[in-house]
């Protein structure tokens, strides 16, 4: 018999990153064998076991797929759609895994956006030990000084907590590049705020060593395993990989 975690094995499944994946089954969701299960740790055979999410029956790992999207705005990091709001899963339409976004961009957010069916390269690169930079291009309405400069390098308080940008610099008249690691919600636009900046635009152009580039917004496309490689960078450089 092949046992894994519940958790484990509904992210190698392609339902979502394995913390996303506890979630559900701490909210009751998961039923395994036709009973529900609130212990990520449980261990399920997929050769005996039958497991459901939100009564829908759950398939055996798939292959694995990786997608590099430039996300536009107007669309929502969910793999549920709220009401009839547009979500990044509608631009994949076609496609038979089941996917979800690594991370989330905000709606009127633009830019690179990793998507998968891989629990497990989801949850290194969101981990906080990831240690993996993201960079930002923001256009705003006011021209850069220095001094807005000097305010966005002191970063702001987000959820609680003072968040420091690693660097910021100004690119031309009304628009800076600012790179962070935190990966807090809404922090670049927090950031420029407390600079009294009004963001226009807001694109993420990458993350670990991996570069947007000239993808056009609204597409994706595979990433190559060199790609997958530079994504986690970082975090090899400061945490060597754990055996599963």
């Amino acid at each position: 018999m092949d046992k894994k975690r519940l958790s484990k094995a509904l992210a190698a499944a392609g339902i979502a990153s394995r913390r996303a994946c506890e979630e559900l089954i701490f909210e009751g969701r998961v039923k395994v064998n036709g009973k529900v299960i609130k212990i990520p740790q449980t261990l399920v055979d997929w050769s005996l076991d039958q497991i459901s999410v939100d009564e829908s029956p759950v398939q055996k790992e798939e292959s694995k797929v990786y997608y590099m999207l430039n996300k536009p705005a107007g669309y929502i990091c969910s793999s549920a759609r709220p009401g009839q709001k547009k979500i990044v899963l509608d631009l994949f339409a076609g496609r038979t895994e089941r996917l979800f976004t690594i991370g989330r961009l905000d709606k009127e957010t633009e830019g690179l956006l990793l998507v998968t069916n891989d629990g497990r390269f989801a949850h290194e690169v969101i981990h906080p030990s990831s240690n993996i930079s993201k960079e930002y291009v923001v256009k705003t309405a006011q021209e850069i000084t220095p001094e807005h400069l000097e305010t966005l390098s002191q970063g702001a308080r987000v959820d609680e907590k003072w968040i420091r940008p690693i660097s910021v610099t100004k690119v031309r008249r009304g628009t800076f590049r600012i790179c962070v690691k935190e990966g807090r919600k809404h922090e670049v636009r927090i950031i420029a705020e407390r600079a009294q900046l009004k963001v226009l635009e807001l694109r993420r152009v990458r993350i670990g060593s991996l570069i947007l580039g000239t993808l056009p917004v609204g597409e994706y496309r595979n990433l190559t395993d060199r790609e997958k490689e530079l994504v986690l960078a970082d975090f090899k450089k400061s945490s060597p990989r754990k055996k599963s």
